[in-house]
């Protein structure tokens, strides 16, 4: 088993190993999530790198990652374990009538769920449970993931209570599409992941685009950086830079022009009436003004 990073310059080094350039900020309360056992609530906007740190932790450490990606109607049995009805009923055929309800309710026919699985041994020690996007579930969900935090168990009604003999690594991710409740965040530790800054922004384009020619990543970061301050329904995340980096990459584009900007609007802008407002004179504008400071730079 890998050791947990012992410090939070150790954090900064785990994550930049996967190519996860992180906030001094952030590394703390990782390390701090570490050291103390305690889930992290992690909460921002879509695209600033929720998701992707609970990937790099678990490959950084060898563990495994188990995902539970939240969505609208998600249910107790959905996140924690299902019975196999068909298998069931092959084997109530097959005993023709004999098998009891006992008989039935084992783990021979149980479909282990992500919940169920975070709370099982697991090769490399235990796991690490991405929660994701807990803010499209309801609150009766969230009252019910209570019990899985505070205690590190579920329950199920046929087997009663299975707790986890080591506690999993967790990390709970929102895009706040609304509020969830005080009593889950009362049980993580929390940290608002924001847009990084120019600097920081520039390093993980550098750490996950190497291949980027100096000139074009400071222009794709300087331009993306200008986007998030224009009145957008949606602001690109660091993911649509990378994206957007990739895809000037794949046309072999060497420096930014209108042209090439109106043509791959879609890998950082996700709404048309977005990309209507960056037609034409207005991203050449944006382009002007970013070759304008880095000249001056």
């Amino acid at each position: 088993m890998i050791p947990k990073p012992d410090s939070i310059d150790a954090v900064e080094t785990l994550l930049a190993g996967q190519g996860y350039v992180s906030s001094r900020a952030l590394a703390t309360v990782v390390f701090l999530s570490l050291r103390l056992g305690r889930p992290l609530f992690l909460e921002g906007e879509a695209g600033t790198g929720k998701t992707e740190i609970a990937k790099a932790i678990a490959t950084a450490l060898g563990r495994r990652l188990i995902r539970l990606q939240c969505y609208e109607g998600l249910d107790a049995a959905s996140a924690v374990a299902e019975w196999n009805f068909a298998a069931q009923m092959v084997a109530i055929r097959a005993a023709e009538g004999t098998m009891s309800k006992a008989d039935l309710f084992t783990e021979e026919y149980l479909i282990e769920r992500p919940l169920l699985a975070a709370m099982r041994p697991q090769p490399g020690g235990p796991p690490v449970l991405l929660i994701d996007e807990i803010d499209r579930t309801d609150e009766p969900f969230e009252a019910f993931l209570l019990e899985a935090l505070s205690d590190f168990q579920v329950t199920i009604p046929e087997l009663g209570t299975i707790r986890a003999e080591d506690a999993p690594i967790v990390i709970v991710t929102s895009n706040r599409t609304r509020e969830v409740h005080d009593a889950l965040k009362r049980r993580c530790l929390y940290h608002w992941v924001d847009y990084p800054d120019a600097a920081r922004e520039l390093q993980i384009l550098q750490a996950r685009a190497p291949e980027a020619q100096d000139r074009l990543s400071r222009e794709v970061v300087a331009f993306v950086q200008r986007l998030r301050g224009e009145d957008l329904f949606k602001k690109p995340g660091v993911a649509e830079t990378i994206d957007w980096a990739k895809c000037l990459l794949a046309l072999d584009v060497i420096t930014l022009s209108p042209e090439v900007i109106a043509d791959t609007l879609g890998a950082i802008l996700k709404y048309q009436d977005d990309i209507q407002k960056l037609q034409g004179s207005e991203a050449k504008r944006l382009l002007d003004e970013v070759k304008r400071d880095l000249t001056t730079a």
